[in-house]
């Protein structure tokens, strides 16, 4: 991949969007009642901006175990809802970086709903050049982010800089599939120049050259191809519910995502779930 590239403005123009967090809240209100307490397993219907929702971040959670008191640190954290979840479930505190201004003052307006801005700090910044110092974090992971860097080699640099020696780094990438390429658009990208998949192999030499030891490496292709038509058949059939992504991407979300289903089933893109260590010192 190329190293050094930056590709900020295209990825800042995908995801910009307007009002997301009072979008949210009104549909989540329009549904459930002014009442009902607005918790990050509420918020979790919409705000887990990723292939699988909710379920991808638990099964991520599951093999990262951060612990209390613990400072975490989730790469590409979009509008904050694994960040908020993983505070609120594990009492740790959690530090979400992301490039899109739309996503930070979302996801800070959100904390703020949710009473965690004590726990959850949302930075606006470059997965590139993360404003944090070395060996600050205990733990970190980034869901479906990679997609949209062209360096990945220094996408996994920087991660290794700023975790702490015995680290650990969980990873959920969407990757390159043996029938390739993907058709667009796709939830990450709407045409081929703003979209850079690596294959598995790719991914794990990467990962290597970094200085990362490989504790897990998992295909999660067909898992993921199985839970995506299902979601692909329920927006053909159904159409768009009253809950989703599209409340703050708009419909044009409905497209990508059913774009997205059919790449996982034909093998245009595979999926993997890894999780690396930094060698301790």
């Amino acid at each position: 991949m190329a190293e050094g590239r930056d590709d900020s403005a295209t990825v800042q123009a995908h995801y910009s969007t307007d009002d997301i967090a009072s979008r949210i809240v009104a549909a989540l209100r329009k549904v459930m009642g002014d009442e009902a307490p607005l918790t990050p397993d509420v918020l979790a219907q919409m705000d887990h901006f990723h292939g699988g929702g909710i379920a991808s971040t638990r099964d991520l959670v599951a093999a990262l175990q951060p612990e209390a008191g613990e400072r975490i640190l989730d790469i590409g954290s979009g509008i904050g809802g694994p960040a908020r979840w993983i505070a609120s479930t594990f009492r740790c505190h959690v530090t979400g970086i992301d490039l899109t201004p739309a996503f930070c003052r979302a996801a800070e307006q959100l904390n703020e709903v949710t009473g965690l801005v004590d726990q959850v700090r949302i930075v606006e910044g470059s997965a590139l050049a993360m404003p944090f110092d070395d060996g600050c974090f205990d733990r970190a992971y980034s869901q479906n982010v990679v997609m949209n860097i062209a360096d990945k080699p220094g996408f996994y640099r920087e991660a290794s800089r700023v975790l702490k020696p015995g680290g650990l780094l969980a990873l959920s990438n969407v990757a390159a599939g043996p029938n390739g390429p993907p058709r667009f658009p796709v939830p990450w990208a709407t045409s081929p120049e703003a979209s850079f998949l690596s294959s598995p192999a790719e991914t794990r030499d990467d990962l290597v050259r970094a200085g990362f030891e490989i504790l897990r490496f998992e295909d999660t292709s067909t898992k993921t191809a199985a839970v995506r038509q299902a979601l692909r058949e329920r927006l053909e059939r159904e159409g768009l519910p009253p809950l989703g992504f599209h409340v703050f991407m708009g419909e044009r979300i409905k497209a990508a995502q059913i774009n997205g289903a059919r790449n996982a089933e034909e093998g245009r893109t595979s999926s993997v779930e890894i999780l690396v260590r930094k060698p301790p010192n």
